[in-house]
């Protein structure tokens, strides 16, 4: 069993990018792995903002980082690039934080203008840092991600079919083979 650390880089709690990710959480962990989850946004602005490397909650995120096989990023697209919150974090992590992991870049946003920011923006930083291996990432437009009352969450077929197939090429990539069809 891997450990995949879900960092999701959007400032909102109710984001879409945000129950994106716990939703492909849910998959890795029926697929056997350990899903770490963490939002960025509940590190306090001071510690980021502040580049203070000593913050408990800035230690316990490099910690994180250190401790996981595998790492998933998923990050709105503002400006054709990730957000500001997520830039704030992998500025305050050791420049070869990602080495030796698996890393799995996952972005939404309102158009597909905004499609290449993964390739353009996001990869260059994950590489920089050290992932050993950057698999296919995927862009999920936000009309294909639809957020129910009751908090659950459905993704539009086509895109849905697309997220499966990353996710579980990122899962055969940390060294399991993907068990489930389809999981919930």
């Amino acid at each position: 069993m891997a450990t995949v650390l879900s960092v999701s880089g959007s400032p909102s709690a109710s984001s879409r990018t945000n129950r994106l990710l716990r939703h492909l959480d849910r998959r890795l962990t029926a697929q056997g792995h350990e899903v770490i989850p963490l939002d960025v946004r509940t590190i306090p602005a001071e510690a980021l903002l502040g580049a203070d490397f000593r913050h408990p909650a800035v230690v316990e995120a490099t910690e994180l980082f250190a401790r996981a096989d595998g790492v998933v990023v998923g990050t709105p697209v503002y400006k054709a690039s990730y957000s500001g919150v997520l830039k704030a974090l992998l500025d305050l992590l050791p420049q070869y934080a990602l080495t030796g992991k698996t890393v799995l870049p996952l972005a939404t946003g309102g158009s597909t203008a905004h499609v290449l920011a993964i390739d353009y923006a996001l990869r260059p930083v994950l590489s920089s840092m050290g992932a050993a291996h950057i698999v296919q990432g995927w862009f999920t437009l936000d009309k294909d991600i639809t957020v129910h009352q009751d908090g659950s969450l459905t993704v539009a077929a086509s895109a849905d079919e697309a997220l499966t197939q990353v996710v579980d090429q990122f899962s055969t990539a940390l060294g399991r083979t993907p068990v489930l069809a389809a999981a919930g």
